[in-house]
Parts: C-alpha cells; sequence; structure tokens
C-alpha cells in the first residue's frame, strides 16, 4: 500500500507486480502517479507536459507586469 502525495489516499499497488517508473493514477483524485522506490513503496506525481509548459509561462509572467508598468510611465510626457 502507499499514500497519493496529491490527496493522502491509500492507494493499493501489489509491491510483486509494479517495476520502478511505473505509471498509475490514484483512484480517489485522478492524479497520474509514478513509482519511484520499491521498498518502501513510493509514489510521485507526474506532470503532463503541459502543466510543465504552464509552470514556466507563469513564473516568466511575474516580472512582465512590473516591466511594462515602467516602460509606459517613460513613455508618458513629464509636462502632463
Amino acid at each position: 500500500m502507499a499514500t497519493c502525495p496529491e490527496c493522502d489516499a491509500d492507494v493499493e499497488v501489489d509491491e510483486f507486480d509494479v517495476d520502478k517508473g511505473d505509471q498509475l493514477s490514484c483512484p480517489e483524485c485522478g492524479s497520474n502517479l509514478e513509482v519511484t522506490g520499491l521498498s518502501p513503496l513510493e509514489l510521485d506525481l507526474v506532470l503532463d507536459d503541459d502543466e510543465e509548459d504552464d509552470d514556466v509561462e507563469d513564473e516568466e509572467g511575474l516580472g512582465d507586469d512590473e516591466d511594462d508598468d515602467e516602460d509606459e510611465d517613460e513613455d508618458k510626457d513629464p509636462d502632463e
């Protein structure tokens, strides 16, 4: 038995029927999981390529708003 790292639900896995790197899904939350350890049995979340791309875009976008505000201030006429 292993625990889902996303929702902490018990995930029944036959330890003799899986290998490291095998993927399965959590019956409770549906997260994609990968077997990362066999003794003890450990599961880790598998990020889809789309989720990884979204994370990178979110991180890149954090500082962009501040830069845009500065650019707008520079474009304004100081006499206004």
